[in-house]
């Protein structure tokens, strides 16, 4: 099945659409990457979704536009991921949608929002969309994040030591496959939350992130302020759990900041991307991480990349998922992809040790496009424990 994956994620910031062929030989899911097209939100949507989210007040009324707006622009990038990526044969979209708030108290997630109505996608594509994965694993009593886990655990299956997915977005999350037992899996804190929120507010909305990490290179680590963020509770929390931009926004930063007296924005930034690095060391130091894969967009700032590798320390490799097949700002999307056609398939999406759910749960919704919705049914093998990336082997003659 030719299958896109549509992902917008807590940098809020632009919708991703990845395609792939998906093929099941026995127990292996095979998937052939056909590439990636992105687009950014037009910058009039960007600036009524980041005044609607947390700490920000909004109403009904704006939820349901921006729920309209998201929804017609993830269709326009589905429209244009299966013209030029799929030749006009994509199958099945499975959309992500725009995280808004994720309701986590008291070390449980009892809610959460994605918006992006998938009908929008249905009608413009004419074919079936899947969506919202989150709720269902939050209903069986898990944390609803991060789901990538089950698809980390399938293609990272039998590499030597003990790899870790890592994936820096808005919010970093990773999942390690221990030798023996279950897989662990976490959102660690801030990927590029609080820098991209110091970027706005130090050039008064010119900028949305700080391009290669430059202004971070200039600047010096300040150590006090750094002690005062690592105190946030959040990070000693045990595993499962899940946090999101309803913490980690510009209040909380702040707060942070407010004993001190204004300090220049290279090292205010240099000091953020070091609060990145360290939680995320900090995380996967007690797994025993031998190798840690990284994807998503703070790959693409090499002084977070440089920061992370020195916490690491030479016994654990960094190297992005672009080494193993997977390129890296795709990669969520391409995992996505894979859980709805697991959805279609009727097959379960999540993966209960990382997310803390009371079992695994077949996720989200399936919107039907202009046809009847046929669903094919799970492979005769039973589901996929294993994820290849390239092409499915040609049937025996």
């Amino acid at each position: 099945m030719r299958v896109v994956g549509l992902m917008s994620g807590t940098s809020c910031d632009a919708i991703d659409a990845a395609a792939a062929d998906l093929t099941v030989v026995g127990r292996t899911l095979y998937l052939t990457p056909l590439g990636m097209v992105g687009e950014p939100y037009e910058a009039e949507l960007t600036a009524a979704l980041a005044a609607a989210l947390p700490p920000a007040a909004t109403t009904l009324a704006e939820v349901c536009r921006l729920d309209t707006r998201i929804g017609q622009a993830f269709a326009r990038v589905a429209l244009r991921a299966d013209r030029e990526l799929c030749g006009g044969r994509a199958g099945l979209f499975a959309s992500h949608g725009q995280t808004v708030y994720h309701w986590a108290d008291g070390g449980r997630v009892h809610g959460t929002l994605q918006i992006g109505e998938p009908a929008w996608i249905a009608e413009a594509t004419g074919r079936p969309v899947v969506a919202g994965f989150r709720p269902r694993d939050i209903t069986a009593g898990g944390q609803g994040a991060p789901l990538v886990s089950l698809i980390d655990r399938m293609w990272l299956r039998g590499r030597p030591g003990v790899p870790a997915a890592l994936n820096i977005g808005g919010i970093a999350n990773l999942t390690v496959l221990p030798p023996a037992g279950e897989p662990v899996a976490f959102d660690t804190g801030p990927g590029n939350a609080l820098l991209d929120a110091a970027v706005r507010e130090l050039t008064g909305g010119r900028l949305d992130h700080d391009a290669d990490g430059a202004l971070a290179a200039a600047g010096t680590v300040h150590e006090p302020l750094l002690a005062r963020l690592l105190a946030e509770p959040y990070y000693a929390l045990p595993a499962p759990k899940t946090t999101g931009r309803e913490l980690f926004h510009h209040r909380h930063l702040h707060t942070a900041l407010a004993p001190f007296t204004p300090l220049p924005a290279p090292d205010l930034l240099a000091t953020l991307t070091r609060l990145t690095a360290r939680t995320v060391a900090d995380a996967l130091r007690p797994l025993g991480a031998t190798e840690v894969i990284a994807s998503g967009g703070g790959t693409r700032n090499p002084v977070l990349m440089d920061m992370l590798r020195t916490e690491l320390g030479p016994a654990t490799a960094l190297r992005t998922s672009d080494a193993l097949g997977l390129p890296a700002a795709a990669k969520e999307a391409y995992a996505f992809a894979v859980l709805g056609f697991l959805t279609l398939h009727g097959l379960p999406g999540s993966a209960p040790g990382c997310t803390g759910a009371a079992g695994p749960r077949i996720l989200g919704s399936i919107t039907p496009g202009r046809e009847a919705l046929r669903l094919p049914g799970p492979p005769p093998a039973g589901p996929p424990d294993t994820l290849v990336v390239g092409p499915a082997p040609a049937p025996a003659s």
